[in-house]
């Protein structure tokens, strides 16, 4: 017998038939996009020499499958994408745990992380490379000075925006730092810490594409530039498809952990 009652039924169902709209119209807006563009081409609207079209994608897409190179680039992209990400989530942890934990250094460092964000990144491409060398580094480099900043401050804010009655009755309970950090401070800032990690998912491509873009002679970024290059707007179109697509898996990697969250 279910132990739910009647309002708590129809709650689920709504919530339930909610979730079926919101897909439906998400599937649906990509679906409708992808058939106007389509019929745009199809009735000589748009130049699909400049601006390409979903067929002239998917055979785009066949010739690269074909060559065996697309599973090469996107592998190489994934993996700087998948390098950097990690490495700047475990910096944006660390550091925010430091800056929470050390109040006098946060204001210390406070302008010089905001300065340091603000920073426009691709300028600096050629300092980069001449620091880290025309080699993958530069583009893991460029990536982590893209997202690495933000990690940090959009971390550290959820921290000391934490309520700070759960602060108070632990160390009323004579908790330590660390025991309040852990008890309250994490578990508080889930959701604050998975939504920098879409931030974040974001930015490390912007910045493995940017680092591609200067260095790279493999990946979709390269891609992008050769395409670019040799006016082959196809190669350039397909290519920012791919990423479009990789981009919302990785979102939706996280998104999974966030629901599996407000599961328990």
């Amino acid at each position: 017998m279910s132990t739910y009652s009647e309002d708590h039924k129809k709650f689920l169902k709504r919530l339930k038939r909610e979730k079926i709209i919101i897909t439906v119209f998400q599937i649906l807006i990509v679906v409708l996009f992808l058939v106007f563009w389509q019929l745009l081409g199809n009735y000589k609207l748009i130049n699909t020499f400049l601006s390409s079209s979903p067929k002239r994608v998917i055979e785009t897409i066949g010739k690269l499958l074909v060559d065996g190179s697309l599973y090469k680039h996107i592998s190489i992209t994934l993996y700087e994408v998948f390098l950097s990400f990690l490495i700047s989530v475990a910096i944006g942890l660390i550091v925010a745990t430091i800056l929470w934990s050390k109040p006098i250094l946060s204001k210390i460092l406070d302008p010089y992380l905001t300065i340091l964000n603000s920073l426009p990144k691709v300028a600096l491409g050629p300092l980069i490379i001449i620091w880290v060398g025309a080699s993958m580094n530069s583009i893991i480099f460029m990536s982590l000075m893209i997202s690495t900043f933000i990690t940090i401050i959009n971390i550290y804010n959820g921290f000391i925006s934490t309520d700070k009655s759960y602060i108070t009755l632990l160390r009323s309970l004579k908790a330590s730092k660390a025991q309040i950090f852990m008890k309250v401070i994490l578990p508080s800032n889930y959701k604050n810490i998975i939504s920098a990690l879409k931030i974040n998912v974001s930015m490390n491509l912007i910045g493995v594409i940017m680092g591609e873009l200067l260095v790279s002679k493999s990946g979709l970024g390269y891609l992008i530039m050769y395409g670019s290059q040799v006016f082959n707007i196809d190669l350039v179109i397909t290519s920012v498809v791919i990423l479009g697509i990789i981009s919302y898996l990785m979102y939706f990697i996280i998104y999974k952990f966030e629901i599996r969250k407000d599961k328990y």
